[in-house]
């Protein structure tokens, strides 16, 4: 059974702390604003070994293109609150990676 989470946040506060979160979440685990997890100059066979096993794959979804991105759903009626967000909004539809914007 696979575990994987979607975080939701919901109006300014739930935006501004899922955003601290989420940013959190990418420096713990390593993953650049654009979704490319750092390898800390290991070679390219123990890097693919590791992310095989990594947690982090309960809270992000990895791309064709091998990058990741959260599970998160960032809602707010003022547009202006979910575009100050500091990490890259995207989803992945058929593979594609989609800037959502309002």
């Amino acid at each position: 059974m696979l575990r994987e989470c979607l975080s939701v946040h919901i109006g300014q506060a739930g935006v501004q702390i899922g955003d601290a979160c989420w940013e959190l979440y990418c420096l713990e685990h390593g993953i650049q604003p654009d979704g490319v997890v750092l390898d800390g100059g290991k070679d390219r066979v123990a890097h693919k070994m590791e992310l095989a096993g990594a947690s982090f794959d309960s809270f992000f979804c990895e791309t064709r293109a091998g990058k990741h991105v959260p599970r998160a759903l960032f809602m707010d009626l003022e547009p202006t609150v979910v575009g100050n967000v500091s990490f890259l909004l995207w989803c992945t539809h058929s593979g594609l990676m989609i800037r959502l914007t309002l």
